[in-house]
């Protein structure tokens, strides 16, 4: 059997150094490979220097059969990637047409000229195999160099993304001869890691040896991915599936979904499937509940609007809180967010509702409710259901864990369906 080849990623640019930029590139394209069966061995970050990036792709080329790359093939003076690459594959650049007539359809859409820096683009080393470039004027290369692949990639994600997606992973698949290699994912929710270990020990024990079991946890949630690898057998596949009715009896309701989809997602499935709709009230979220449930396409059809009730007059005025309420326990209370859910629902005229009141922090918190001090509330037309957690972290993961915690109190809550 072949061995399995393994891949190296080189981002280039200074800004990646100095924290201005977050390397998002690294993370999809460990994702991508990993699904081909390319295993990735390394992931280097250098600066804009050439000195540095060669000495890099000469390590890479040491560890990996393919190594990839992106940044520095923008048109301004310090990006030097492709010149780079010119000089370390000892040629020369030449024009290529096809490229050059996408920059030029590009500036074309906009009505504006090519301008020279940007004709330069469509300048390649004449060693490569261009890799076409559909979002952006920056054409991609591939090299091939005593039995290593080279892929040199833009660094802006969007370019990136579709550039792989489109031509280089199905490059990569016909190159490579990769043993046959599938992922399962099964998404859960409230167990921490080292709980949801221990209650699936036996299970994860007599996993066969070609399947490999990986913990991915995130805030409030942990993913379970299943690596399967050809052991020479037919049907993989069917055969890690034949492994989750085990998983599903141990694990039950924490079990979200059985595909890579975040919890709004799920959650969203969930509410169209059943016909329902849903609305928020928000104190200490400010509004990020909202903004989890909309940013998923087609929100629409279940998501009817919400109330971001940051002040104690917009909960009396808008949700119908009761003034004594507030004045007998204070906003932070079981009493007041049941009262924010209910309100909601009816004015809001949804099935269900969302409510929080909380203190995100980093200040504001006394002896009696200190800072990560939160309630939380669902309600439908037969039942309120409150809940009380601390959790203190940042102010930005107290709103991201609370809003994940209200997403799955809605999952667990909803009515079944008919």
């Amino acid at each position: 059997m072949q061995p399995v080849p393994t891949a190296e990623i080189i981002t280039i640019g200074d800004e990646l150094l100095y924290g201005q930029v977050i390397d998002t590139n690294s993370a999809f394209l460990g994702q991508e490979l990993g699904k081909l069966g390319i295993r990735v061995r390394q992931i280097t970050s250098v600066s804009d220097r050439a000195d540095e990036i060669v000495t890099a792709l000469d390590l890479a080329r040491t560890r990996a059969n393919v190594v990839l790359t992106t940044g520095g093939l923008g048109p301004t003076k310090d990006d030097l990637t492709k010149h780079i690459l010119t000089r370390y594959f000892n040629t020369e650049l030449v024009l290529d047409e096809p490229s050059l007539r996408n920059v030029e359809a590009i500036f074309a859409r906009f009505n504006r000229p090519v301008t020279e820096v940007n004709r330069q683009q469509a300048f390649l080393p004449a060693s490569c195999v261009p890799v076409p470039n559909a979002m952006g004027t920056a054409p991609g290369m591939w090299f091939e160099d005593q039995g290593t692949v080279f892929v040199s990639m833009p660094g802006v994600p969007f370019e990136m993304k579709r550039m792989m997606t489109d031509t280089v992973l199905p490059r990569l698949a016909a190159h490579f001869q990769v043993p046959p290699i599938e992922h399962i994912v099964v998404q859960t929710a409230g167990l921490g890691e080292s709980m949801l270990a221990e209650q699936i020990a036996d299970w994860e024990d007599a996993l066969p040896a070609n399947v490999k079991l990986a913990y991915l946890p995130s805030l409030g949630a942990v993913r379970l991915r299943l690596t399967g690898t050809d052991d020479g057998q037919p049907d993989l596949r069917g055969r890690m599936e034949a492994l989750l009715p085990a998983l599903r009896a141990q694990l039950g309701s924490h079990i979200f979904a059985e595909t890579d989809i975040p919890l709004e997602q799920a959650v969203g499935q969930l509410l169209a499937a059943r016909g329902l709709t849903v609305s928020t009230a928000e104190s200490c979220t400010g509004g990020y509940l909202a903004h989890k449930l909309t940013s998923v396409a087609g929100s629409s059809q279940y998501f009817r609007g919400s109330v971001v009730a940051y002040h104690n007059d917009i909960k009396i005025n808008r949700l119908g809180v009761l003034p004594e309420t507030l004045a007998a326990h204070g906003a932070v209370s079981e009493e007041v967010v049941r009262q924010m859910a209910e309100g909601a629902r009816q004015r809001l005229g949804t099935d269900v509702a969302l409510a929080t009141s909380g203190i995100a922090g980093p200040d504001g918190g006394t002896e009696e409710k200190p800072v990560g001090t939160f309630w939380l509330a669902y309600a439908d037309e037969h039942q309120t259901i409150a809940r009380k957690i601390a959790f203190n972290r940042s102010r930005q993961l107290n709103i991201e864990y609370v809003t994940h915690a209200l997403l799955n109190l809605l999952r667990l809550s909803l009515p079944a369906a008919e």
